[in-house]
């Protein structure tokens, strides 16, 4: 493997698999590269749909926060690898599947809110701890998932949602074991990569004008909030006591837990 990701391309299909030790979190290279794979996928005559997976411990833990505390000139490139990502995936011609388990957290939420069709595995898990890391994004992506105010519930404390509740939700298609999550997402992948390519692109692009707002739109509005928060002294002590393991110490008074 030569990267944070690999491909492969078999029967029409695009396998796009994620494999960055030690939580497959991006770096900024790294979503760059995402995003111009997904688009090289889209423009290949030999690829009819994509399976975005991954391996290791879970699907994906977003941006590399260790990476921005020591090149906090980075954060731009970091945003624009984001954008791009997800807006491969959500606007390019194929239709994308995501096989998830584990943890999906931030970035992670942004591959399967792009996403066309997702199914995971018991183990997984959704959740944006966002504020909690001195950060925003994603909830765009995260309300193309979940009812509006079950979103803000997720955003505003960082608890996830499993599994079954995301099912419950219908934000996912099926759970199914983790031993058989590739091969069942490699089986529906199948199932759409046999029928006409012209049609199942155009039918793509005409579901994407009928849904509710334009979605990279709604998630460059959260960008720019996102560039604001990270200017803030409380979003520096967040990625700090993050990235050294601690709780995050905001203001000189302690506010008292309510009663």
């Amino acid at each position: 493997m030569a990267g944070p990701f690999w491909t492969k391309i078999e029967a029409g299909i695009a396998e796009v698999v994620i494999e960055s030790p030690p939580v497959n979190a991006l770096d900024s290279v790294g979503w760059t590269s995402l995003a111009q794979t997904i688009d090289a996928l889209n423009a290949d005559p030999e690829v009819r749909i994509l399976v975005i997976r991954a391996e290791g411990r879970g699907f994906c833990a977003g941006v590399d926060i260790k990476e921005l505390q020591k090149h906090p000139e980075r954060i731009p490139q970091v945003n624009a690898g984001n954008w791009e990502t997800f807006r491969a995936i959500h606007r390019g011609r194929k239709p994308v599947i995501v096989a998830a388990h584990g943890y999906i957290i931030g970035g992670g939420i942004g591959i399967c809110g792009s996403a066309d069709i997702i199914i995971c595995s018991p183990c997984a898990t959704f959740s944006v701890p966002e504020v909690d890391r001195g950060a925003l994004g994603a909830g765009a992506h995260l309300q193309r998932l979940f009812p509006v105010q079950k979103v803000r519930q997720m955003y505003f404390t960082g608890d996830p949602i499993d599994a079954a509740e995301a099912y419950r939700l219908g934000a996912v298609e099926k759970v199914v074991p983790r031993k058989e999550l590739r091969a069942e997402a490699l089986a529906l992948a199948a199932k759409i990569a046999i029928k006409s390519p012209v049609m199942i692109r155009l039918a793509k692009e005409a579901l994407n004008g009928i849904e509710d707002g334009d979605l990279e739109h709604k998630y460059r509005w959260e960008q720019g909030f996102t560039a604001q928060a990270y200017l803030t002294a409380d979003s520096q002590e967040a990625r700090d006591a993050f990235v050294d393991k601690r709780d995050a110490r905001f203001g000189a008074v302690p506010l008292t837990p309510y009663r």
